[in-house]
């Protein structure tokens, strides 16, 4: 479950997900992916009979495009940025960019409890890294990479490895952190990442395995026909949610400075920011 902070493998960089707002989208996917459908569903269906509604057509518009456009048009917090060509970590925090070199860095985790009357006890362990902000070494910040919440100290320092692994020997590894040509481990482990979306597809095909299984004969059950109405129902909201989301985050990338955007790049420069300062 770590690995779902990961918001981008790539050759020349790893991006974590930061500061929150994994729900962008959502509103979006809510207005448009059910009201929006369910306005120009009805304007098709007085179409139909002859009778054209401009009104519910223009509310079931409106529906998608007011949230979509407030959603996209509010930046995304910047990700945690590692950088295989320069070597070296990015952070943005509230407008001001931070950075440490790669090599040499020393990560911490700590591991703690949370114990209470109704949760019992909770097992939390932090990661965190230290970064200095640029032109102004004597000011620096401990980032947490991800939240603790839920989280043992094994699967922080399995996380850790899975970074290390990508900057040291990277940009593909296989199951033992070495070196891989191929990406097929990597794309293994992101896949694991849920997609709302995918769930409706999932339930299709739990359904064909088991018409298989059953060769065909009382193989639908009550559960899957629900899961499969409802499946139906939120796929449209989910799509809406995803692609939302994806719009947001390609506008975001912009708000990074110049020094960074093109170390980003497979043919920018390799300098670090320590060495500009």
């Amino acid at each position: 479950m770590e690995l779902f902070i990961v918001d981008e493998h790539t050759e020349h960089y790893l991006a974590l997900l930061a500061g929150g707002d994994f729900d962008r989208g959502l509103l979006t996917g809510v207005l448009g992916g059910i009201g929006g459908c369910a306005s120009l569903g009805l304007t098709l269906m007085l179409a139909m009979q002859g009778i054209f509604d401009p009104i519910m057509l223009t509310l079931g518009l409106c529906f998608f495009l007011v949230p979509f456009l407030w959603e996209t048009l509010r930046p995304l917090p910047l990700p945690i940025l590692f950088n295989r060509r320069t070597r070296e970590v990015y952070f943005d925090h509230n407008g001001e960019l931070f950075h440490s070199p790669w090599d040499g860095i020393v990560a911490i985790a700590n591991e703690f409890q949370i114990v209470g009357a109704q949760i019992g006890s909770i097992q939390n362990a932090s990661l965190e890294i230290r970064v200095w902000k640029f032109e102004e070494p004597e000011t620096a910040l401990m980032i947490s990479l991800g939240a603790p919440f839920g989280k043992s100290l094994a699967l922080q320092k399995g996380f850790w490895e899975y970074i290390r692994s990508y900057m040291n020997n990277g940009p593909y590894f296989d199951e033992h952190g070495n070196h891989s040509e191929s990406d097929t481990f990597v794309k293994s482990q992101l896949a694991i990442r849920p997609k709302m979306s995918d769930s409706f597809k999932e339930t299709r095909e739990e359904i064909k395995q088991a018409k298989r299984e059953m060769g065909g004969k009382n193989y639908l059950s009550g559960h899957d026909v629900i899961k499969l109405i409802l499946g139906a129902m939120f796929y449209p909201q989910d799509r809406i949610q995803e692609f939302t989301y994806s719009i947001a985050k390609r506008r975001s990338r912009n708000l990074w400075p110049s020094v960074v955007t093109e170390r980003l790049k497979a043919n920018g420069p390799t300098t670090r920011l320590v060495d500009l300062e």
